[in-house]
């Protein structure tokens, strides 16, 4: 007897603690589970009905909002791929003008949903920060933009002279590297935001303005009188800038990095806005087939629908499209793609499997 009450009294000191190991009783342990489903950004997206998308607003050919309230640029219509894979709806989102300062801190607390806003992706950000990255849209690299008259074709001809600069950015630091490295001694002039910074080169107040290549030349468009302004031949930094959502939500960041990465493959499969209908409906091609949702399921692991890549093309297009409209040769920039081309044109961009 004292033998088996030993084993009872020794199995009734374990059974509490097993259930701490379970993690509580059946009851306690979905609520957590639920708690933790309604925490992700996805699940309060879709119920409110609408995607909040941070942009910069003031960047033709990336994001900018016209006289009429209307927005677009290649930042936008990542925005608007979002809003489609989720409602089928590329309207379905409102746009919230961020400068550089204020982003970071607009994502972190919830008043924006994702950034798409010529964000470059760095180490700080992607850890101390607190940021995750999706899928780099943009290959970019720092330039320097002065006045065609100016004399200034090398970063050592601005020895002595100002230069504007957004703070806040990659591009301060930057700047601040190369004048270093050439021993080149230059007023920087920083500005909250890129609307005065610009203004203040346009009057004159400085000699050069910095930022993103592509930047410069959108803006050098907005300018009174753009053939006055050079973009000097010289890259200071690397800039791969892409859509960011806050970190610690996997649910969310692969709804927008798949998204990113359907408008790449859509590409390389020939998919586009005008054909996609007929591929969907009459295409034997079990890859076609998977990846607009007609076989398979690869929708249901993301809490979407299977057809969320079609959505994304039929609405928005594939990434050539949005480029070539945005930025290319069916935009005011003519802008070759370059890096900013498929892997198998010798570019950058390359999506995983959809598989």
């Amino acid at each position: 007897m004292k033998k088996w009450g030993s084993i009872i009294v020794a199995v009734l000191m374990l059974t509490p603690i097993t259930a701490c190991e379970d993690g509580g009783t059946p009851d306690q342990t979905e609520a957590t589970k639920k708690t933790q489903q309604v925490t992700s950004r996805s699940d309060i997206v879709k119920n409110r009905g609408k995607l909040i998308c941070g942009v910069e607003g003031g960047i033709p050919g990336f994001s900018y909002v016209d006289q009429n309230g209307n927005y677009s640029g290649i930042d936008v219509d990542i925005c608007k791929a979002v809003a489609a894979a989720l409602f089928d709806n590329p309207n379905a989102v409102e746009y919230r003008n961020l400068d550089s300062t204020e982003r970071f801190t607009a994502l972190n607390g919830g008043e924006v949903d994702m950034l798409s806003r010529n964000t470059t992706w760095t180490i700080s950000r992607d850890t101390n920060v607190g940021l995750e990255f999706a899928p780099t849209t943009f290959y970019d690299g720092q330039g320097m933009m002065v006045r065609a008259d100016s004399g200034v074709k090398s970063l050592e001809d601005l020895q002595d002279k100002s230069i504007c600069v957004e703070a806040g950015t990659t591009t301060e630091l930057n700047l601040t590297d190369n004048l270093r490295q050439r021993n080149v001694e230059a007023e920087t002039l920083t500005f909250q935001q890129a609307d005065p910074a610009y203004a203040a080169y346009a009057e004159g107040r400085c000699d050069g303005m910095t930022s993103d290549k592509s930047q410069l030349l959108s803006r050098r468009s907005t300018l009174p009188s753009p053939n006055d302004h050079v973009i000097l031949d010289v890259t200071m930094s690397k800039e791969p800038l892409g859509p960011v959502t806050k970190n610690n939500d996997s649910a969310w960041f692969d709804i927008v990095k798949w998204v990113t990465y359907a408008l790449i493959e859509a590409e390389e499969l020939g998919i586009t806005q005008a054909n996609v209908d007929d591929l969907k409906q009459n295409s034997e091609d079990p890859t076609i087939r998977r990846f607009l949702g007609v076989d398979g399921d690869l929708g249901e692991g993301l809490g979407l629908s299977n057809d969320f890549a079609y959505r994304v093309i039929k609405n928005v297009g594939n990434y050539g499209e949005v480029y070539n409209r945005n930025l290319g040769e069916e935009s005011q920039f003519k802008l070759p793609r370059g890096m900013n081309d498929l892997w198998t044109n010798d570019g950058l961009l390359y999506s995983p499997p959809f598989r």
